[in-house]
Formats: C-alpha cells, sequence, structure tokens
C-alpha cells in the first residue's frame, strides 16, 4: 500500500483522524471501480469513524459521485456532525430493531463492523443477539449485497508461540461465550450467504491499534503507572487501525459464496518486548507478573499481506507514537482491550 504515513509525532485527535483515514492509491483505485453507493453498519463504534472517512476520502479522489452511508444509533458525543462534516451521510438505527434495518438505504456495499465484546460476562445473552441475532437480520435485509463482515481471531483457539498464529485454514475453536458467538456471526453470514447467493467476506481481526486504545496504549498505561503486565499473554498481534480500516473496505473486492475468510493480523510482538520500549520512553523500569506461556491467541495475517501489501506503518513507530500520546495525557478511549485474557471471560 502506498500512503503517507506521518514522520513526526501526533499531537491532536484532528491529525489522529486524517492518519487513520488517509488512503492510499490502491484503495482510491479501487474505490473507482466501485458501481454504487457503501454503508459502513456500526459507524459508532471504535474502527467506524475512520473507515467511514477514508472511504469517503477515497471516492473523493476517485472522482467518483457515491454516498457513503455511516449507520450508527449515535447516542451523543457529536460524532454524527463530525462524520457529515466529513462528508459521511448519517443514518440513526438501531440494529436490534428489524424494522429500522428495513429502511435503511438500499445499497451494493455493505461493510459491517457491529458486534459487542465488553460486558458479556453476566450479560451473555445480549452479547450472543448482538453477534448472532443482528447478522441474521443484516444478511437478510443486504442479501443482494456485497458485504465484508469484521470478525474476530478470538475464533481460534490458544496456539503454540514457537509455530506461529493459524491460518485461514487451520481449525477454529474459540475459548468463552465472547468468542463462540463471534464464531456464532461467522456462521450465520455463512448460512446465508449460501441461502441467497450473497458474496461475503469474514475478516477475523487481531488487534487494531491506534493512540486513544488499543493494546499497546493499556501496556504503555500500566508500565508507566508501575501496575505489574502479566506475561501468561507474552504475545500479541497488532497492526496500526488505518491498515485495518484499509484492509477492511479493499475486502469488498474478495467477496466470494462461499465466504472469503481472511486474517486481518499484524506481526506477533513479545508483550516483554513491547513493555521494555515503552520504559525506555517513559524512564521507567516495567513491573513483570508470572512468564510467558507456550500459547497464545494470535493469527497469521500473511493471506492478506499477500493480497493487500504490507503494513504501512511499523511496531516501533506505533510505540514512538503511543509513548507520546500516553505521556502527554491526551484524551483516551478509557477501556481496556483484557488482551491478556486467557479464559475468554470480557
Amino acid at each position: 500500500m502506498q500512503v503517507d504515513v506521518p514522520t513526526g509525532l501526533i499531537e491532536t485527535q484532528g491529525q489522529l483522524d486524517d492518519a487513520l483515514s488517509a488512503p492510499s492509491r490502491q484503495l482510491v483505485e479501487a474505490m473507482a471501480q466501485l458501481d454504487g453507493d457503501v454503508m459502513v453498519l456500526g459507524a459508532g463504534g471504535k474502527m467506524g469513524p475512520t473507515l467511514a472517512r477514508m472511504a469517503r476520502r477515497a471516492m473523493d479522489l476517485a472522482g467518483i459521485d457515491r454516498q457513503v452511508y455511516g449507520v450508527s444509533r449515535f447516542s451523543g458525543g457529536g460524532l454524527r456532525e463530525e462524520l457529515e462534516a466529513a462528508g459521511v451521510r448519517t443514518v440513526r438505527c438501531d440494529l436490534m430493531q428489524p424494522a429500522e434495518v428495513a429502511s435503511l438505504p438500499d445499497v451494493p456495499y455493505v461493510v459491517y463492523l457491529a458486534g459487542r465484546k465488553f460486558g458479556t460476562a453476566g450479560d451473555e445473552p445480549t452479547t450472543w443477539a448482538m453477534n448472532t441475532y443482528v447478522p441474521a437480520v443484516v444478511a437478510q435485509r443486504f442479501s443482494h449485497s456485497r458485504l465484508v463482515a469484521l470478525s474476530t481471531g478470538n475464533v481460534y483457539p490458544l496456539t503454540p508461540v514457537d509455530v506461529g498464529g493459524p491460518t485461514e485454514s487451520d481449525p477454529v475453536g474459540p475459548v468463552g461465550e465472547y468468542a463462540q458467538s463471534c464464531l456464532g456471526r461467522e456462521r450465520i453470514f455463512q448460512y446465508f450467504s449460501s441461502r441467497f447467493d450473497t458474496p461475503v467476506t469474514l475478516v477475523r481481526l487481531n488487534y487494531a491499534v491506534e493512540l486513544r486504545y488499543g493494546v499497546l496504549l493499556d501496556i504503555a498505561r500500566k508500565v508507566r503507572a508501575r501496575e505489574p503486565i502479566d506475561l501468561a499473554a507474552g504475545y500479541v498481534n497488532v497492526i496500526w487501525q488505518r491498515d485495518a480500516n484499509e484492509a477492511c473496505l479493499r475486502c469488498l473486492e474478495i467477496c466470494d459464496t462461499p465466504p472469503a475468510i481472511l486474517n486481518l493480523a499484524g506481526p506477533m510482538v513479545p508483550v516483554r518486548d513491547l513493555a521494555e520500549r515503552f520504559g525506555e520512553a517513559f524512564g521507567v523500569e516495567p513491573v513483570f507478573a508470572g512468564r510467558e506461556s507456550e500459547t497464545a491467541l494470535l493469527s497469521d495475517g500473511s493471506k492478506c499481506e499477500r493480497l493487500f501489501g504490507p503494513p504501512t506503518v511499523t511496531v516501533e513507530q506505533m510505540v514512538r507514537w503511543v509513548a507520546h500520546w500516553a505521556a502527554a495525557g491526551k484524551q483516551v478511549h478509557d477501556l481496556a482491550t483484557h488482551y491478556e485474557q486467557r479464559e475468554g471471560r470480557y
């Protein structure tokens, strides 16, 4: 992917959102081939706002007159107005309500980002409803569209770190009800893809990183606060959210029936190394607890790299940006990823 990556530090949320939504030349060319509008379902989540803006920017650069719809409940915070100002046409919709989903505009291209993870423990029925019932509603409503559905690497079991992460053809084995419900989401899209001949791509992501949220920020904040870093989950995949956004949009090109499956994962990185890098940046000695396990929740993202090119941002660059953002006390989404969770309880 050819894209202008910031060479200096990112200082403001505006700069960050611009960096996360910058389309590559390849994406602009891909968007130029689309023959209709794009809809982002779940545009109010962690990835949705910048992904929708990226689609809009790519279409503008391609010189095509298409709409990008951003669909969410938009419960507050000014996000709807920000997206409208960026050229995204917003639609307020509760995806749990079939009548509201039925009223959405007809579009040939849909990117499905909706889902529930945090709060699952103790409220498992809501998680299952969000992660399996809503996909059934959406799959039937947009049965004649090309559909990219965001899944998660949590559908894989814990795997030995010495052999790397699973590929798309390896067996799944979700641990815990959140991960099980995510496999359920995949099965629902697979079922309706077969029933209606709907072209679908299932994107198994872990883990997207930006400066306000993500595994790197979790580790940085613990190091800076001198809180123990649990090494039981000793390795993680990390990918810059801009690269994840673009890959999701590029996946509109490979939709198929039965659905295509794609791991969207960056390099496998030792948690100990990440903590030590942040320790150097902050001038503190990281505190570790336990020792590295022989297994971890990982994915092999080599197929995605072959299709769309390598990530544009290195782990070293991400660490530098996150360290600066955290040290400066800039705004973050105050929600831990719980990347260290090995029993699937979220």
